[in-house]
């Protein structure tokens, strides 16, 4: 099955990006952070912590991460419970960046993300896509944008939401997010040697959407 790997670091648009990348080449889209972001939230909730092997291995054994899509729309489940409306918190965002480093979780998650590609046309984000789970993956690409490009996108984000916030330390929490998702042991942050560098500090989603679209119809695979 033809696939596209998207790789960067937090904040880049990789989400939305990948959405509409997915709905042009009528594929299936999944958000690999959000699965992540999903056994954050059982972290937080039973108030384990991730630097503890113990409470790890508790972790993996009782969480059930699915995905599901309705009306095209993809939706993430918890052990039965939906999460979707919960997974974008700063602070769950911030579990996510140091639990997704631990072996066990990464195992837990990766035999479900690539049997999903190999059933399904897919379009998949993350931070180690192109580099771990999908490496032969048909077209890679490594989204980024400068930390105060990032740190606006969400600024607005979150303002637009009605939620007060800093936007100086929406940057610095990107800033030290970045720094542990590149140079965590487990798979970093980091481009494939094959992928294909997109900053997308000046350009607007749909120049970033056609750039992408332009890749995938110069392979194969997706012609």
């Amino acid at each position: 099955m033809a696939s596209v790997a998207i790789d960067g670091p937090a904040g880049a648009g990789k989400s939305t990006i990948a959405k509409l990348v997915a709905k042009e080449l009528q594929a299936i889209y999944v958000d690999t952070g959000a699965m992540y972001r999903a056994i954050a939230i059982y972290f937080l909730q039973e108030h384990l912590d991730p630097e503890i092997p113990e409470d790890v291995e508790k972790v993996c054994a009782e969480v059930d991460v699915g995905i599901t899509y309705e009306n095209g729309v993809q939706q993430v489940w918890l052990n039965g419970e939906n999460v979707t409306a919960r997974l974008r918190t700063e602070e769950v965002g911030n579990m996510a960046s140091v639990s997704s480093a631990k072996q066990p979780v990464r195992d837990k998650l990766l035999q479900l993300q690539r049997d999903m590609a190999l059933t399904h046309p897919v379009v998949m984000d993350g931070r180690d896509i192109g580099t771990h789970v999908l490496p032969n993956a048909d077209v890679k690409i490594f989204l980024t944008a400068s930390s105060a490009e990032r740190a606006r996108r969400r600024y607005e984000e979150l303002t637009q939401k009605g939620e007060v916030c800093d936007i100086q330390q929406i940057e610095a929490d990107i800033v030290k997010r970045d720094l542990q998702d590149s140079t965590r042991d487990i798979a970093p942050l980091k481009q494939a040697e094959d992928a294909f560098y997109l900053d997308s500090s000046e350009l607007k989603i749909p120049e970033v959407v056609d750039i992408i679209l332009k890749k995938c119809r110069e392979t194969k695979a997706w012609k």
